[in-house]
């Protein structure tokens, strides 16, 4: 599939576009984006392992998430890079609430627990991808071409999660559960946040 091709699957899969709202936000707060942007790769690559260790008799998740985890950490290296060749501090973050809030709504009894998680981190990755193509023509040349080099590998992560969610449920339990899902992710992408961050929701009032 083409970059195009994936970014427009990804763009039908979540239920909102990120808000012209949120980018003019990020382009206000660069610094901000790239710790964030770094503490987001550093997650990602720990919920893949988290996940290693948690399920190991899944021999495909655990080649998947494996594969997952070092392209993660290769990005968060990346763009430490990026944050040392600015001068930006990498200094302590809060949290946003986007991926606590997601997590919230996994069901707590297996097998269930593991396809809701796979979904929440397909979610995750297809709404980072949308928010890398949104930021990428707005950006100086050369951070938006990385950001673009990022949409091919996080496109990847976005169906290896959302294939694992399938193959360890059930295409139909797949359909029933995605919708309730993306409804919550899309009210965290439109509702006001009192803090920028990278799956931050609108400039306003929390």
């Amino acid at each position: 599939m083409k970059p195009a091709q994936e970014l427009a699957a990804i763009q039908s899969f979540l239920l909102c576009p990120t808000p012209r709202e949120w980018v003019d936000w990020a382009l206000q707060n660069p610094d901000i984006l790239l710790i964030d942007h770094a503490n987001c790769e550093k997650k990602a690559a720990a919920t893949a392992l988290n996940l290693m260790y948690r399920y190991v008799d899944h021999f495909k998740l655990l080649n998947k998430l494996s594969r997952l985890a070092r392209e993660e950490l290769r990005h968060f290296e990346q763009v430490m890079g990026f944050m040392q060749a600015r001068n930006v501090e990498y200094r302590q973050l809060s949290a946003s609430r986007y991926a606590a809030a997601l997590r919230k709504q996994v069901r707590n009894h297996e097998p269930s627990r593991l396809v809701d998680t796979l979904l929440v981190g397909a979610i995750i990755e297809a709404r980072s991808c949308e928010r890398f193509a949104a930021l990428a023509p707005e950006l100086d040349a050369e951070l938006g071409y990385f950001y673009r080099s990022l949409l091919k590998s996080e496109s990847r992560h976005f169906m290896d999660y959302l294939k694992l969610a399938e193959e360890l449920g059930s295409a139909e339990e797949v359909a029933e559960r995605l919708p309730v899902l993306l409804q919550c992710e899309k009210g965290l992408v439109e509702e006001p946040d009192s803090e920028f961050r990278f799956h931050s929701g609108i400039p306003g009032a929390a």
